[in-house]
């Protein structure tokens, strides 16, 4: 009976977390925190990883921030690079390596001591940038200096006394030659002038993101790696022997896993649908869909979980035997299935079956069916 609790515990742990809780736990010096409201505490951390709909960040963290949400405050110092995606950014803090923004709309009064690279609507500029600056936004009101290059794709820009680029300064404009420079901000024979549509061509971004705002892309990344690995790393520490045999069905016969996995996902769907044929049932058509969205979420969470453990294990390291050793796991695993997912084709298709091992390891743990050789771990 426990271990069909915590399968069904499992279920429902995507859910819990638009709920305002907090899941958190450090792995050596790195902090791991999501939960719908946040309030970060970075002291004696190196790497801060957060997730969740409003965030602030608080106190000096020696290392890399990776943070994504929906309103971000970032007061505190990082002493490494910050990476951080929302609908809306407000860096107050320093950082001391460089940053990469995409939101709507970014605020950065904090010093930013290597470069700069922001995807958003509105881009205000007030303090200073140590490398160059890379912005595609639609408005930007610059007041600050930039030590490197600046490349500008902006529909509109406002220069404030102190906007200056030490070096080349590249604009991207509809019509070259629309936007004037003041002389302080950079001299004519320091500025390059493209068409926008070189913008498109040649900056550093994924072609994939090219039809999407980054925010987007690199926020929806980031906060399946954050979800995925704590859901993870708690449903393992909460019930580690469920988890484990979850893990060992994978492992030992991913094949049957699949197997049950498909069938279980497919009697959820084909019984929604069965069951909307006798019009009375289309009421219960939408709880189908849910629980099968569920049990999807589910499968990817154990399916990832068990991917880690697999890779940790081929290179050498024991089955994980206590919470750190199945939170690194769990990260590991989230992080090898996200770049596996971005390969073209071949990509979905490692997911669909992921998806579908760890589904099928949830159905033989609860039903053990003996069609799939069900009673045995």
């Amino acid at each position: 009976m426990p271990r069909r609790l915590a399968c069904l515990l499992l279920v429902l742990a995507g859910p819990a977390f638009a709920e305002d809780e907090t899941s958190s736990f450090s792995l050596g010096p790195d902090l791991f925190q999501a939960g719908q409201n946040l309030s970060v505490d970075a002291d004696d951390h190196d790497d801060i990883f957060a997730a969740g709909e409003r965030i602030r960040l608080e106190g000096t963290a020696t290392g890399t921030g990776h943070i994504a949400g929906r309103w971000l405050e970032i007061d505190g110092n990082l002493g490494g690079s910050l990476y951080a995606a929302g609908q809306t950014i407000d860096l107050g803090g320093s950082v001391g390596g460089d940053a990469t923004l995409a939101a709507q709309e970014i605020e950065v009064d904090g010093a930013v001591a290597g470069d700069l690279r922001v995807g958003a609507s509105e881009l205000d500029l007030k303090a200073q940038v140590g490398g160059s600056l890379l912005a595609g936004v639609e408005f930007f009101d610059w007041d600050a200096p930039v030590a490197g290059d600046a490349a500008i794709a902006a529909r509109e820009v406002e220069f404030g006394d102190d906007a200056k680029v030490e070096g080349q300064l590249i604009l991207y404009e509809d019509e070259p030659g629309t936007l004037e420079v003041p002389e302080r901000v950079a001299p004519e024979a320091r500025i390059e002038r493209r068409e926008i549509e070189e913008w498109a061509e040649r900056r550093p971004f994924p072609a994939a993101m090219r039809d999407r705002a980054v925010g987007s892309f690199f926020g929806s990344f980031l906060m399946g790696i954050l979800v995925v690995t704590i859901v993870a790393a708690v449903a393992a520490a909460l019930a580690p022997q469920t988890v484990a045999h979850l893990r060992a069905r994978i492992l030992d016969h991913p094949g049957r896993a699949i197997m049950a996995g498909f069938v279980g996902q497919s009697v959820l769907i084909g019984g929604g649908i069965l069951f909307a044929m006798t019009v009375i049932g289309i009421l219960l058509l939408p709880a189908a869909m849910l629980a099968a969205a569920l049990a999807g979420l589910a499968g990817y969470v154990i399916g990832a979980y068990a991917l880690g453990v697999a890779i940790l294990k081929a290179s050498g390291r024991k089955l994980p035997e206590d919470t750190g050793d199945r939170a690194l796991a769990a990260g590991v695993g989230a992080l090898g299935a996200g770049i596996i997912g971005l390969i073209p084709l071949l990509g979905w298709i490692f997911i669909l079956m992921l998806t579908l091992a760890g589904i099928g390891a949830i159905v033989l743990e609860l039903f053990k069916p003996r069609l799939f050789g069900g009673g045995a771990a």
